[in-house]
């Protein structure tokens, strides 16, 4: 090999060596620049997410009181119906003709009482002369018979129209009914297991949600020590199956007494006003409900992250250097954790230029804001001129943190 070839190889073998070089000090430019908020600990509700499945508030199944053939269905099913609604009418001919014959008997009997009333009147008047102390005795007890066949006649008049009655099935609640499980033609009898139909409230509704006993428990031992202030009433809010937040708010109707041997949980029940039938019985939803608040710091999602251990972490920058910080997190409210542990009011939070940081790692910092999108942007000037943004700042700003 020749001397220039040696020479060329030398060459590439510096050039080579000097970008190795350049590529292990990543940091030779200075600290880098990162934006930054100020935290500061504010009162911040606390929020409970909860299971929960939507139960009828009242359902009745439809049974007849009284033995006959269906001679019509008078409803249609999946319309909604008021209270005392005929849905089922019962042939009535037996009853019709217990009804007249109850009349004639009340008839008879109402005969009977005068004449036995004025027999006992005629015997008192001639206790003494003609009539003995038992012949008033016999009349007396033959006008209290004849008045008491009276009433017990009127007693089986009002049963039998009341049967009568019975005859026409109605609705004893405002809902909606299923399909008839007879036609006309089938023979039911009085208190029959089967029912007819069922009619089932869907407004209001009920949702019962289940809240585990253990954490519970620690939740009013928090209250006790102050530590949350509980709210006055509990109101919840529900999110549907398909993802999307039902417009109304519900209020519990029943609060829990007994936890559950199988789930270790208690039973709330809240009631939500439901006119457009969003919500069906058997539905699985997720209620969320303010139980209280708390003093914590608010911690945009964007500025956090889970380490492999599954804990919360963020960056913050101390004295131009990043200092990671392990946090103690209550769940969220709105696009931010609810931050109790890990971080001190008026500490700089790193929201922006955090990626691939080290610990100790040199850092410039940049005071920023975070808008109502979760933009990161440069605070607004303050000067007596609109300055422009130090060069470099504004990537940093415009952009969300990676």
């Amino acid at each position: 090999m020749s001397l220039r070839h040696l020479s060329l190889f030398g060459l590439a073998a510096l050039v080579l060596a000097g970008g190795a070089q350049a590529q292990q000090q990543p940091g030779a430019g200075g600290p880098r620049q990162v934006g930054v908020v100020t935290v500061a600990t504010q009162s911040v509700p606390l929020i409970a997410t909860l299971p929960g499945r939507a139960v009828a508030r009242d359902a009745v199944a439809i049974r007849p009181r009284v033995d006959g053939f269906v001679t019509e269905v008078l409803y249609s099913p999946g319309r909604p119906i008021t209270a005392g609604t005929p849905m089922f009418r019962i042939d009535a001919t037996t009853y019709e003709a217990a009804v007249e014959q109850a009349r004639a008997n009340l008839a008879s009997a109402k005969a009977a009482v005068p004449q036995a009333e004025a027999a006992y009147e005629r015997t008192k008047r001639l206790q003494g002369s003609t009539a003995s102390r038992s012949s008033l005795e016999e009349a007396q007890a033959a006008m209290e018979q004849a008045q008491a066949a009276e009433k017990a006649a009127d007693a089986a008049l009002k049963l039998a129209e009341t049967q009568l009655s019975w005859t026409t099935i109605a609705s004893p609640l405002d809902g909606l009914p299923s399909v008839a499980a007879v036609s006309p033609g089938d023979l039911v009898t009085a208190g029959q297991s089967d029912a007819l139909a069922t009619v089932t409230q869907l407004d209001p509704i009920d949702v019962d949600m289940f809240e585990p006993s253990a954490r519970l428990q620690r939740i009013r031992e928090r209250v006790e020590s102050g530590e949350i202030r509980r709210s006055e009433s509990l109101n919840a809010q529900l999110t549907l199956e398909n993802g999307t937040t039902y417009a109304a708010k519900g209020q519990m109707v029943a609060p829990g007494y007994t936890v559950s041997t199988s789930t270790g949980a208690i039973d709330f029940r809240f009631r939500f006003e439901n006119p457009e039938r969003r919500i069906l019985p058997g539905m699985f939803v997720r209620g969320t409900i303010e139980i209280g608040r708390i003093e914590a710091v608010l911690v945009p999602q964007m500025a956090a992250a889970r380490s492999r251990d599954g804990r919360l972490t963020a960056w913050v920058a101390d004295d131009g250097k990043a200092v990671k910080r392990v946090l103690a997190e209550e769940g969220v409210h709105g696009n931010a954790w609810i931050v109790t542990a890990g971080l001190a009011a008026g500490e700089s939070l790193i929201v922006n230029g955090g990626a691939n940081l080290s610990e100790g790692a040199a850092v410039s910092p940049v005071p920023v804001e975070i808008d109502e999108d979760g933009v990161v942007r440069d605070l607004p000037a303050t000067g007596a001129t609109d300055a422009p943004a130090t060069e470099g700042a504004a990537p940093a700003a415009e952009k969300p943190a990676e």
